[in-house]
């Protein structure tokens, strides 16, 4: 009888234990997964497509399911000349996405055919996990308050991505500078900074830039090459792929303080030559395209790739970014390489509507 009674005390525990365990899971399974949020900064920007690279990248990050993405634009925006012919518009008519591609965040906007400084851009960068700049060269200066409130953010664990043309922006902004660890064009000093690449013996250098502009070549096909392949954005993705149609930049600049690369493309010496300066010649060493810098206790991703429309439909594109956002939002990547990643060989692009 004492034998039976401790049976059923014992199988009344295991019972109720067993219950309240899968009560725990169902809580946990019900639990909302909490969403990362994420600010993409915009309107003024010398590649005249970002209207609607903007949007695009807002929705790569989202079909992630990890980010609400917001959009703050500048008041007066801006598009320059580089750009080709985007949903049909081209020089005469590129104005017109910022109305296709429009943001309605309560604020007026104007469009401007000069960079004009807006005194009113004052985001709350504190209420998000991660900024996105979409910028690009000769952006107009923020006001000195709201640099203030940047630099605050990101020396307290903020996070940074920087995508192609925002590289460009703010060459005379020092705490900018030493986020993105190196940029190009901007009205950066010719002298005094830094270069990064890796040699015909694949070593990393970091080199005086010895008065040379940043340049790049047309728009064609690349093969990228991972460097530090043990980064949680690097995890899973291949030694080399091929992107699509894109500008690779070189002789990027800056001071070159913390950067970590994790991809880089060769630039071939006559085939990266300015197409309208041909006497400017490609650099004919591996460039650093896709890079992590590490700014005080905030985290910032940089990609120097996505200079067109179709450069960002690129499938290896849209998968750095994504794992780059995650990552500079909170220094972890838990999502995994889609099945179509580019090959070393085959470039794989996703249409975008």
């Amino acid at each position: 009888m004492h034998i039976k009674m401790l049976l059923k005390i014992s199988f009344c525990i295991l019972f109720i234990t067993s219950c309240n365990q899968a009560e725990d899971k169902k809580q946990v399974i019900d639990e909302p997964v909490k969403q990362l949020r994420a600010l993409i900064v915009d309107g003024q920007n010398n590649h005249g497509v970002w209207p609607k690279t903007t949007m695009m990248m807002k929705s790569y990050l989202e079909e992630t399911g990890l980010f609400q993405v917001d959009i703050y634009r500048t008041a007066y925006t801006y598009q320059g000349p580089h750009h080709g012919i985007v949903d049909g518009l081209n020089h005469d008519s590129i104005t017109q996405l910022v109305e296709k591609y429009r943001v309605d965040d309560a604020r007026i906007h104007e469009v401007k055919d000069s960079i004009i400084a807006d005194a009113s851009f004052k985001p709350e960068f504190d209420t998000y996990d991660v900024i996105l700049s979409n910028f690009g060269d000769k952006t107009a200066n923020w006001p000195e308050d709201t640099k203030e409130d940047f630099e605050s953010y990101m020396k307290n664990g903020g996070g940074l991505v920087v995508v192609h043309g925002a590289n460009n922006s703010w060459g005379d902004w020092p705490a900018f500078n030493n986020m993105i660890g190196v940029g190009g064009w901007g009205n950066r000093p010719h002298d005094g900074l830094n270069q990064i690449y890796i040699n015909k013996e694949e070593q990393l250098k970091i080199e005086p830039s010895n008065g040379e502009e940043s340049s790049h070549g047309p728009e064609t096909e690349f093969v990228l090459t991972a460097w530090d392949t043990l980064h949680p954005i690097m995890r899973g993705l291949p030694k080399q792929w091929m992107h699509t149609k894109d500008e690779l930049y070189d002789r990027l600049r800056g001071p070159a303080k913390n950067v970590n690369v994790l991809y880089y493309a060769y630039s071939d010496v006559e085939g990266n030559a300015q197409p309208w300066a041909p006497e400017n010649k490609g650099s004919g060493r591996g460039e650093p395209l896709i890079m992590t810098v590490n700014y005080e206790s905030g985290r910032v991703f940089h990609t120097a790739l996505g200079h067109m429309d179709i450069s960002m439909e690129s499938v290896g594109f849209i998968t750095t970014l994504q794992r780059g956002a995650e990552w500079a939002a909170t220094g972890r990547v838990t999502q995994e390489v889609p099945g179509d990643f580019p090959t070393k060989k085959s470039a794989v692009k996703r249409s975008w509507k």
